[in-house]
């Protein structure tokens, strides 16, 4: 068992609340870090055609019958579960009674904001970590197999190749959460559409592109995009709004939650494929946009991640916000550091006129170092 960096974080939060909410995507191991955080719960999932039937019939008759409380798994299967689930618990007033899980953030995440604001703790969980992976002794040796790998708990503990466990998840995803989340009466062309997605990881999204790239309408393309960030299979960066005196992009950066994933929608079918694949530089950037993005939420923050590119196409990879200050992170896939790998955090220093600042440069080598106020990071080190 990997332990998770969100486990104390859950404890925490269940002391204090009377419900704790755990979303992200599937597969991430919210089931058996609840179940582990808390083994002494009745589980109860609603995915159940039974179960979800009783609770949509008789809410008040289910959450009678669970006077200790439960863990309730996919609970936005029964959203009006939400609204008894807020006059119970305010009637017992015990803390950690319910947990939550849920994979799709429309469903989980706007009952908790329309019935039980105040109430919850909310734990986002997202597939393993670099950190979680090297404290168990799991990380693989190689950047190379890490991306074609991918950081799905499944993928760890199930003797199975990283081909096949895509193939069944995305098959799975599209027929059960697509369908409930939007009306996608033609499979295939959703099916390239995501294909599509990952042929511009780290690019600015473009959805008049992506549109007419897979014979759909911009509104369509809007809609999809959507929801694949609902349900945990992209991430959009957003852009800083920090202008310098210079005229800066609107657009996000599209980027997959898992590397792996990406790469396999990409066609790499093989660990040897990326070595010389003319994606792998972005797939590397992919990781570590979401190896930050899983510190911020195993620590029960909101992400502070931004990057930062002005009309001309100068360029910071990320910018992390803490109150007023801005820190910049460049990312370079290279094992050997470059004398060109410090260009962009250069430019941005003498922008910001912060040029004592510490800086961050995140590579594809082994060593830590530091040079000129940049820590150079490798990464097995990402945060």
């Amino acid at each position: 068992m990997i332990n998770r960096a969100a486990h104390q974080r859950l404890l925490r939060l269940a002391a204090g609340f009377p419900i704790v909410a755990i979303t992200g995507p599937r597969q991430s191991g919210k089931t058996t870090l609840t179940r582990m955080a808390f083994p002494d719960k009745e589980y109860l999932s609603l995915e159940d055609p039974d179960i979800r039937s009783l609770a949509e019939q008789d809410p008040r008759g289910f959450l009678s019958r669970l006077p200790d409380g439960a863990i309730l798994d996919e609970v936005q299967r029964a959203p009006q579960l939400f609204s008894y689930l807020q006059t119970h618990v305010d009637a017992h007033a015990k803390p950690g009674m319910f947990v939550l899980t849920g994979s799709q953030q429309f469903g989980l995440l706007s009952g908790i904001s329309q019935s039980l604001a105040g109430r919850v703790g909310l734990v986002q969980l997202l597939p393993f970590s670099v950190s979680e992976l090297k404290a168990a002794k799991r990380l693989p040796s190689s950047l190379d197999a890490l991306l074609f790998r991918g950081l799905y708990p499944a993928l760890y503990d199930r003797d199975i190749s990283p081909g096949d466990w895509f193939a069944g998840y995305m098959t799975t995803y599209i027929e059960r959460d697509v369908r409930q989340l939007v009306n996608v009466r033609d499979l295939s062309a959703f099916q390239r559409f995501v294909k599509m997605c990952a042929a511009r990881v780290g690019q600015l999204l473009n959805l008049s592109s992506l549109a007419g790239d897979c014979g759909i309408t911009h509104n369509t393309a809007a809609s999809w995009i959507s929801v694949l960030e609902a349900s945990y299979i992209i991430y959009l960066l957003r852009p800083h709004h920090r202008n310098f005196n210079k005229r800066l992009v609107k657009a996000p950066k599209l980027y997959f939650v898992d590397a792996g994933m990406a790469g396999w929608l990409l066609g790499i079918r093989e660990e040897d494929q990326l070595a010389f694949h003319a994606q792998r530089g972005a797939l590397f950037e992919n990781l570590v946009v979401t190896e930050f993005l899983k510190a911020r939420f195993n620590n029960g923050l909101p992400s502070n991640l931004f990057f930062w590119r002005d009309s001309k196409g100068l360029e910071v990879d990320l910018v992390l916000e803490e109150g007023t200050e801005l820190s910049p992170v460049e990312i370079k896939s290279g094992q050997t550091v470059a004398p060109d790998f410090f260009a962009g955090l250069q430019k941005w220093s003498a922008l910001a006129g912060r040029t004592d600042r510490p800086a961050t440069l995140v590579y594809g080598g082994e060593r830590e170092m530091s040079r000129d106020n940049v820590t150079i990071l490798p990464w097995k080190k990402l945060p």
